[in-house]
């Protein structure tokens, strides 16, 4: 299984990846020691949005849609979740 997510940072930007490990991904986003540059500054970040896919090839081409997204649309995509 695979994951695309989006991240609220500290400064309130968002951060959009895939992987197949959401928790652990996560876990080192907030680490300090991060090798991820845009997180790593601007922690804490909390998981505030994914979505499942079953192969990489979809995942990535997700990762890519949301990541061409205006930071409107990728809040409107955020609170859709929330008002399930």
């Amino acid at each position: 299984m695979y994951y695309v997510y989006l991240l609220r940072c500290f400064d309130n930007s968002l951060y959009c990846g895939q992987t197949m490990n959401l928790k652990r991904r996560v876990k080192e986003h907030n680490d300090p020691q991060s090798k991820s540059k845009y997180t790593r500054s601007r922690n804490p970040v909390k998981l505030v949005y994914f979505e499942k896919y079953k192969t990489i090839n979809e995942a990535l081409k997700r990762e890519f849609e949301i990541k061409k997204m205006t930071k409107i649309k990728k809040e409107m995509l955020i609170k859709k979740v929330y008002k399930l």
